[in-house]
């Protein structure tokens, strides 16, 4: 399986699974064939996490060949994405105190089996290497290893969590976080996801069997309330000479970049990371910005976190694109805080429309979602 680092090949990945692919993607989509063999799902998750191509464009390209109705499911699937960054853009508290819990478990001998994958459950300890070794998982499968990891191993949501965002190409900020809260029984109050046996073993044809699992517990309880917060991004009417880009949206196609004097690309250093990358991760984020590059005329530079604060010491006025909630963000408020600096947050009309309805559970987004398409004229 081979995750390229270009829009170009992004979009010829999109092009393939649209014309060869899709059509079965709701009767396949949650069989784990191998990770030599994706057709049934599209494998676009790197390249959305880091918008070389977005959910709208994507869900323009597959409506302009195939009615709503057929492709249904799939344009599900890739709006869950923004109803995840709506619903955390909602309630922020909930990322910080994910970080915060992260600085006080203590990481048990348990816990070093399964980041090793050295525990008595063979398809665990498979998906720990495969994750390792391609950076990737299919979703279903991402379900049952969190499920065993909380019920079966008993090991806190948040070293999973950070797990995932290590070494997975995809890693997202609010898909991550959200949907292990959502295993656990903590999104969705009450209402936990448990991997079963007979489960794994049909969507994996039978690879496993008889695997000893935990399948009857309860969902964890968490007293902590998030009430929902306005939405408050900084802004201003005058555009500034200089743009900054963090890893995580990188689509600047749309943007006016003529207008700007100097593009600076972010990528943070595991340094001033609270989940650190693994080193293949970082690569490729680094690969992913310079192919970005390569096709920008502006005077552009691809820096790290010394040399932007250096930027931050001598110029207080930036347009930024907005990173979202996560790791970027928390960086990036410290630093407006501790430089005094006056931001203007570049955001899509899509995503702010999208977010007024992840004020509640996915079944009112999903409702929505013919509304959003035809408000953007994606449909």
């Amino acid at each position: 399986m081979k995750f390229y680092t270009s829009r170009e090949k992004a979009l010829e990945s999109l092009d393939t699974f649209i014309n060869n692919d899709i059509e079965n993607y709701s009767l396949k989509r949650n069989y784990d064939f191998s990770p030599i063999e994706r057709k049934n799902v599209s494998c676009l998750s790197p390249y959305i996490s880091h918008r070389l191509i977005n959910e709208y464009e994507i869900s323009k390209k597959v409506l302009s060949k195939y009615p709503y109705q057929k492709v249904e499911k799939y344009i599900q699937e890739i709006y869950w994405r923004i109803y995840w960054k709506g619903w955390l853009e909602l309630r922020p508290e909930v990322w910080t105190d994910f970080v915060r819990d992260l600085n006080t478990i203590e990481e048990s001998k348990n816990y070093y089996l399964a980041i090793n994958g050295q525990t008595q459950i063979e398809c665990f300890n498979d998906w720990v290497k495969e994750i390792k070794e391609h950076n990737y998982l299919h979703n279903h499968t991402r379900m049952w290893f969190a499920s065993i990891w909380i019920f079966t191993l008993r090991l806190p949501w948040q070293k999973g969590a950070e797990f995932f965002m290590k070494y997975l190409l995809d890693g997202d900020a609010a898909s991550n976080t959200l949907s292990w809260r959502w295993v656990g029984g903590l999104q969705t109050k009450g209402k936990h996801y448990l991997a079963q046996s007979w489960n794994i073993s049909k969507f994996l044809n039978k690879q496993y069997e008889n695997i000893e699992l935990v399948e009857n517990a309860l969902p964890l309880i968490d007293n902590r309330e998030y009430k929902i917060s306005p939405i408050e991004i900084q802004k201003n009417n005058s555009r500034n000479d200089c743009l900054i880009v963090f890893e995580n949206d990188l689509s600047v196609e749309n943007l006016k970049i003529k207008y700007y004097k100097k593009i600076y690309f972010v990528l943070l250093e595991n340094k001033s990371r609270s989940l650190k990358l693994d080193l293949k991760v970082f690569n490729y984020k680094k690969k992913i910005i310079k192919d970005q590059l390569n096709k920008i005329d502006n005077s552009f530079e691809f820096i790290n976190e010394n040399k932007i604060e250096e930027l931050f010491e001598n110029c207080k006025n930036f347009d930024i694109v907005y990173p979202s909630i996560g790791e970027n963000m928390s960086y990036l408020t410290k630093m407006i805080k501790e430089k005094k600096l006056i931001i203007n947050f570049i955001t899509r009309d899509e995503d702010m429309f999208c977010w007024n309805f992840s004020k509640k559970g996915y079944f009112n987004f999903k409702s929505n979602i013919p509304k959003i398409l035809a408000k953007f004229q994606l449909n």
